[in-house]
């Protein structure tokens, strides 16, 4: 650890599952990309050191949908606006191991890093071969070196290999690999803060699974400050090991399909200010098709209610701070 007592004062936005394909692609094509976000959202992120998040698609105007995976409902490609729709919420970095980074092909994937590279936003979890795939990013805000780890554990038609474009993958259920470990622990010496990204478990839970707890503890014990995961399009609660665990960061933005009953339309901006006090927050977010806001009223009241029963079933204390903001803390 290069210098724990330095790390009091940043502070950093983490975002999950960002969709920039379908519709919210041609909203794209037809507005200003800031527009897909509110103003005061927008403002929020700004004031922000930096913003992570998920990308959940690639960002190309080639390819055609990938034959990998037979019978894929899904498809998701972004035009080069995405990037500029990433910047107006001070996105410095986002995680590409996911099940759509490949839905393209590999030339569309090629596109996407080399877009965002140009935009200046760093990218973790996908590449050509294993070691560019598993590599992490190191960023730079307040003075600090962060790392960042990005992996999915589906689908592993996507994975990377020697020679090959694709995504960081590992089988998580039954073991913890050790080049994801020792990513960590490596990190954790040349780093200030260190964070995981893990695209973990099916849709539509509400809740993590025994082996997403057991994994979070082990990263946490390597040297993660903080795991932020993603994958079930709902939020999930939070968990501390030491250090937080954001077992699900919910959708952003998309165009999806609204389950009336998990609400996969309402979600959660998380803030974190690393050693200080709060050290999370949690900010209410209402996605409306193709556009993101903050939530009101009746919809951070929902926010409220499945966040404090989410949040107690793991031994954490949700503080409602304001309409839609939350603290999240160990429990006395």
């Amino acid at each position: 650890m290069i210098g724990l007592a330095k790390a009091t004062g940043i502070a950093i936005g983490l975002l999950g599952d960002v969709m920039l394909g379908r519709m919210v692609g041609a909203a794209l094509n037809q507005q200003r990309p800031e527009t897909l976000w509110s103003a005061e959202l927008r403002e929020l992120a700004g004031s922000l050191d930096l913003v992570v998040c998920n990308l959940e698609c690639c960002i190309s105007t080639r390819g055609e949908p990938t034959t990998l995976i037979t019978g894929k409902p899904f498809f998701f490609r972004g035009p080069p606006a995405a990037v500029d729709a990433l910047k107006a919420m001070n996105v410095v970095a986002v995680g590409l191991a996911n099940n759509h980074a490949l839905d393209f092909g590999p030339d569309a994937l090629s596109d996407t890093l080399a877009l965002l590279h140009h935009a200046g936003i760093a990218t973790a979890g996908a590449g050509f071969g294993l070691e560019a795939a598993r590599s992490p990013a190191i960023l730079a805000a307040a003075g600090l070196r962060i790392g960042l780890v990005a992996l999915t554990d589906h689908p592993p038609e996507y994975a990377a290999a020697p020679g090959r474009w694709g995504v960081a993958h590992a089988m998580l259920r039954n073991q913890i690999p050790a080049w994801l470990l020792g990513e960590v622990e490596t990190l954790r010496d040349r780093c200030d803060l260190v964070m995981v990204s893990p695209h973990w478990g099916p849709n539509m839970t509400t809740r993590p699974a025994g082996w997403q707890k057991r994994l979070a503890t082990r990263l946490h014990a390597a040297g993660a400050d903080l795991v932020a995961g993603h994958s079930a399009h709902v939020f999930h609660g939070v968990a501390w090991n030491g250090d937080p665990t954001l077992f699900d960061l919910g959708d952003v933005l998309d165009d999806y399909i609204v389950n009336r009953e998990l609400r996969n339309d309402l979600g959660v901006f998380a803030i974190w200010r690393p050693h200080s006090v709060p050290e999370l927050e949690l900010v209410g977010l209402r996605l409306e098709s193709c556009f993101t806001r903050l939530a009101r009223e009746r919809e951070a009241d929902w926010i409220a209610t499945r966040l404090e029963r989410a949040c107690r079933a793991l031994g954490t204390r949700v503080t409602r701070t304001g309409s839609q903001w939350f603290t999240i803390e160990r429990s006395s």
